[in-house]
């Protein structure tokens, strides 16, 4: 798919208004276990082009994490965890694939990346956010258990939500 193509861009419209619905209405109200929130609302920071510019990848992460923050009364929380991962994104993503050309464009997915590098990116990211969320709802060193706690149980949570919504929106075409 290439990114001058008309139907990416609405496709990422309709993905940025579906993901921010999902979350404020389904996600928010989920607490698994008492320690585990899905943040499926990243999956649009993450599935973004790596040659998007960092001030769009900013910008477009800010505006997400900032309705999210809106909906969610948590007072920028989201907002800056959103922003801290979209200027971790591509280092993260270099980190486990190699700098060719053919990836400048890539869309981070199962099938662009495999899936031991898609796993170990996904995993990176939502661990990075979670920690970061956890880290300051919960901002004390007697909170540290459950902090980690609720990071890792998320995270999890998170990276199933990611791995089916990766699986729903970059299906490969039937050839028979």
């Amino acid at each position: 798919m290439e990114i001058t193509n008309i139907t990416s861009p609405l496709r990422f419209v309709a993905l940025f208004i579906g993901l921010l619905l999902l979350q404020v209405l389904v996600c928010n109200n989920i607490l698994l276990f008492g320690v585990a929130v899905p943040f499926v609302y990243i999956y649009f920071i993450i599935t973004l082009p790596m040659n998007v510019s960092l001030p769009l990848l900013m910008s477009l992460a800010f505006s997400m994490g900032f309705l999210i923050d809106l909906f969610g009364d948590t007072l920028g929380l989201n907002c800056m965890a959103s922003l801290i991962l979209s200027v971790l994104k591509k280092p993260i993503f270099y980190a486990y694939m190699h700098r060719e050309e053919k990836f400048l464009a890539a869309i981070p997915s199962i099938s662009s990346m495999g899936w031991p590098n898609y796993l170990k990116f996904i995993l990176s990211l939502s661990t990075i956010f979670c920690l970061i969320i956890f880290g300051i709802e919960l901002f004390s060193f007697a909170s540290f258990g459950r902090i980690i706690l609720m990071a890792a149980s998320s995270s999890l949570f998170t990276i199933v939500t990611l791995i089916a919504a990766d699986s729903l929106f970059n299906r490969e075409p039937d050839r028979s």
